[in-house]
C-alpha cells in the first residue's frame, strides 16, 4: 500500500506557479473550443490569448447541461463539443437526459487518482467498486483512478449483498469505492454472517457523506473520504486526509458564481460551481453544475495548496412553479441586471390560505416598490408583491428563490 506523499508537485505548488500554468494551458484550451461546433456561437468573438485566469473567464457565457443536451439532440452524440469523433473515444457513457459522455483508456482521464492516492490506496490494495457500471460512467471513473495508483479492481456494483461479502472476503479488499451509505450495508451484512472484512478506505462520493456516517465508519477503523466529482467533467476537488473542506483538481478551474448567472460571488459566499475542465479531449467552458458551494479561506493543512471549496451545499437549480408557473434564477438574474439600482433579489414563494404568494425582496437604495411592479411582471412573466430593504440584508446563501411553502 502507498503512504499518503503527495501525488505529484503540483499539489505544493506556489499561487504563482499554478497562475503561471494556467495563464499557458488556458488559451490553448479556449482556441480547442473555439473550433468546435458546440462554442461556434457562443464563443466566436473570443481572443484566446487573452483568457489566461478565472477572473478572465468571467466574461465568457456560462454553458448549462440543458444546452449540452440540446446540442447534443441536434448533433449526436456529443453536441459538437469533443475535440475526437466518437469511435477514436474507448468509451461512450448514457447518464439520465440522456446526455452522453465520452472517456478515454488514457492515464487517469477522469483524474480520480489523485483522491484515491490522498486517501493512501495504491499498489498491493485491492478497491471493492461499488459504483455502477451499467450505460453510467461512475464505475469506470474510479476504476481509472485505481489502474492510475496501481491497485486492482472488483467490479462489484450494487445488490446481491451477501455476494459482495463473499467476495470482499474472498478476494482481500481492502478498500471500498461507492457512495456513502452502500459500504454499511455491506459490512452490516458481513456483521449477520459472521464475517470480518478488510476494508480500511473508503473512497465515496455520488451522495452526502454526513458526518455520523462518516464516525459510524471511524469507529470501525475505516477512513472515509470524499470527492466532488460529475459525469462530465471527471474530478473537480477532493478531500485529503486532513478533511478541512476540498482541494480543486490541478486540471480544472472552479468558479463560485450567482445562480443563474456567469457572475462570481466575493470569496466566501455561496453560489454555483461553474466548472472549466483543461482536458484537450473534451474542453467544456464554464460548465455549470447545478450545485452549490463556496470558497474556504486559507490553505489545508495538509500542504496542498490549491484553491478549496466546502463541498456540496445545495442545488442551484432553484427553479419553483408558483401560481402554476415555473420561475428560474436566469430569470431573478435578468431582473436585476435590468435596474442598475438592485444589488440582488430573491423570490419567496409562500401560501397564504389554498392560494401562492409570490414575495419578490430587492436590494437596493432609496426606491419603492411600486417602482418595481411593470417589471417584475415583465420578466417573471406574473405580479407579485415587493418588499425593498437596503443592501446588505439578504443572507449570502446562494438562494435566489426560497420555496417557504409546506407540502406536508
Amino acid at each position: 500500500m502507498t503512504t499518503t506523499t503527495h501525488y505529484d508537485d503540483l499539489e505544493t505548488r506556489s499561487a504563482a506557479e499554478r497562475a503561471a500554468d494556467i495563464a499557458e494551458r488556458l488559451p490553448r484550451q479556449i482556441a480547442r473550443a473555439q473550433a468546435l461546433a458546440g462554442y461556434a456561437t457562443s464563443l466566436a468573438d473570443v481572443s484566446p490569448a487573452r483568457i489566461t485566469s478565472a477572473e478572465d473567464l468571467a466574461a465568457l457565457p456560462v454553458l448549462r447541461k440543458s444546452d449540452l443536451g440540446e446540442a447534443q439532440k441536434r448533433a449526436a452524440p456529443f453536441g459538437g463539443f469533443t475535440t475526437k469523433q466518437a469511435h477514436e473515444f474507448t468509451h461512450v457513457f448514457q447518464s439520465p437526459g440522456p446526455i452522453y459522455e465520452p472517456s478515454s483508456n488514457d492515464p487517469d482521464w477522469w483524474r480520480m487518482g489523485r483522491f484515491l492516492h490522498g486517501l493512501g490506496i495504491g499498489a498491493g490494495d485491492i478497491v471493492h467498486n461499488c459504483f455502477g457500471y451499467h450505460l453510467t460512467p461512475a464505475g469506470m471513473i474510479f476504476e481509472s483512478g485505481a489502474r492510475a495508483v496501481g491497485a486492482a479492481v472488483l467490479p462489484a456494483g450494487t445488490g446481491q449483498t451477501e455476494l459482495q461479502v463473499t467476495a470482499a472476503r474472498d478476494v482481500g479488499s481492502t478498500a471500498y469505492a461507492g457512495t456513502p451509505d452502500y459500504l454499511k450495508v455491506i459490512l452490516e451484512k458481513a456483521d449477520e454472517m459472521g464475517v470480518t472484512l478488510g476494508i480500511t478506505r473508503a473512497a465515496v462520493g455520488g451522495g452526502a457523506l454526513f458526518p455520523s456516517l462518516r464516525d459510524w465508519y471511524t469507529q470501525r477503523g475505516i477512513t472515509c473520504l470524499q470527492c466532488y466529482a460529475t459525469a462530465d467533467l471527471g474530478n473537480i476537488a477532493y478531500e485529503s486526509p486532513a478533511a478541512e473542506g476540498m482541494i480543486v483538481d490541478e486540471h480544472v478551474i472552479v468558479e463560485i458564481v450567482t445562480p443563474g448567472t456567469g457572475d462570481p460571488v466575493p470569496a466566501g459566499e455561496v453560489g454555483e460551481v461553474v466548472v472549466t475542465t483543461l482536458n484537450p479531449d473534451y474542453p467544456l467552458i464554464r460548465f455549470a453544475t447545478g450545485d452549490l458551494s463556496a470558497v474556504m479561506e486559507g490553505q489545508s493543512p495538509c500542504g496542498r495548496t490549491n484553491l478549496r471549496i466546502k463541498g456540496w451545499m445545495g442545488r442551484a437549480d432553484q427553479t419553483t412553479k408558483i401560481k402554476g408557473m415555473f420561475v428560474r434564477p436566469e430569470q431573478v438574474a435578468s431582473l436585476v441586471s435590468a435596474h442598475a439600482g438592485i444589488d440582488r433579489a430573491r423570490i419567496i414563494a409562500s401560501r397564504e390560505g389554498e392560494r401562492d404568494v409570490m414575495t419578490v425582496v430587492i436590494e437596493t437604495a432609496g426606491a419603492e416598490p411600486d417602482g418595481f411592479a411593470a417589471s417584475i411582471q415583465s420578466h417573471l412573466k406574473m405580479k407579485g408583491d415587493v418588499r425593498v430593504v437596503a443592501p446588505g440584508s439578504l443572507p449570502r446563501d446562494g438562494l435566489v428563490i426560497e420555496d417557504q411553502r409546506s407540502y406536508d
